[in-house]
């Protein structure tokens, strides 16, 4: 009779940490989700898979672990790590050809991501959890694998509103700090690196027709790709992330007011400390190009 690993754990909160699938499944003693709860691409899993086939007496998959509990026990995968509410499994835990799964990642490549918690950095808002280029792109890794990015919100202060948001196409490759998109204004271009790589598998067709929502909601609905990353982890250990980032935009707002006091003799905060909406347009005097070549193309 096949047998699970000696004295598994049972099922508890972690405070903010993502337990593994094979430690909800009870297989594991110990294990913290490291790949977005992407079980197809996951290394831990293959490898666990690879240990099931070489001594299935010893081990059993988290799959077959689920199979055995009563149906009413039998939770889906994703009411498993929280993306769906409710749901059991009656496809026997076969994910790469469930009908569910994959209309349930086609829906979220083209939903905005929930509102994130933001913070003001010295008049720039930044939102919680995400990943920062220094380029003032963003990534946010979501469920399935998939990484959302954009445009920062110091980004769209400094250039104002875009007439026009220029995508990649699907299925094109983006690679990190290599340009991956640009905005437009006034027929002047300001070209963007990505945050990492990866294949677009969607892109905001709400920003190509309404540049303005880009501006608008930056961390939201003015998202701009959905990429399937390529080297995730090596990739966003090159990015800024929690008080990193939170320094690195302080120094970020402090350069652009250094440029600002260059240019006209007057500090941003002189009229008061609060950030205009549209740096370049309140104050031409400092170079589209400039700003572009500063802080974008770094």
């Amino acid at each position: 009779m096949k047998t699970k690993r000696s004295n598994p754990v049972n099922k508890m909160e972690l405070n903010g940490e993502n337990q593994c699938i094979w430690m909800k499944a009870g297989v594991v003693n110990f294990k913290l989700c490291d790949n977005a709860y992407d079980c197809l691409s996951c290394p831990f899993d293959k490898a666990m898979s690879r240990a099931v086939k070489k001594d299935s007496a010893k081990v059993i998959s988290w799959r077959e672990a689920m199979r055995e509990r009563p149906y009413a026990q039998r939770e889906c995968r994703h009411m498993l790590t929280g993306r769906v509410e409710h749901r059991l499994c009656s496809n026997a835990y076969r994910c790469d050809v469930c009908e569910f799964d994959q209309s349930l990642d086609e829906n979220d490549l083209n939903a905005a991501p929930a509102a994130p918690s933001i913070r003001n950095i010295a008049g720039f808002k930044m939102a919680d959890g995400y990943h920062y280029h220094r380029g003032h792109s963003w990534a946010r890794v979501e469920h399935g694998g998939f990484v959302r990015i954009g445009a920062d919100d110091f980004t769209l202060k400094l250039l104002g509103s875009p007439d026009a948001v220029r995508l990649p196409k699907l299925g094109s490759h983006v690679e990190q700090t290599e340009v991956g998109w640009s905005i437009e204004r006034e027929h002047k271009t300001a070209e963007m690196l990505a945050p990492l790589n990866g294949v677009v598998v969607a892109a905001n067709h709400r920003v190509l027709n309404q540049p303005e929502t880009a501006k608008n909601d930056p961390y939201g609905s003015g998202w701009l790709l959905v990429v399937e990353p390529k080297r995730l982890r090596p990739n966003l250990k090159n990015l800024l992330f929690e008080r990193e980032a939170t320094v690195w935009l302080g120094d970020e707002a402090k350069r652009l007011d250094d440029i600002v006091m260059e240019t006209y003799g007057m500090s941003m905060a002189a009229t008061g400390g609060e950030i205009v909406d549209d740096i370049y347009g309140n104050l031409p005097n400092v170079k589209w190009e400039r700003l572009v070549h500063e802080f974008l193309l770094t």
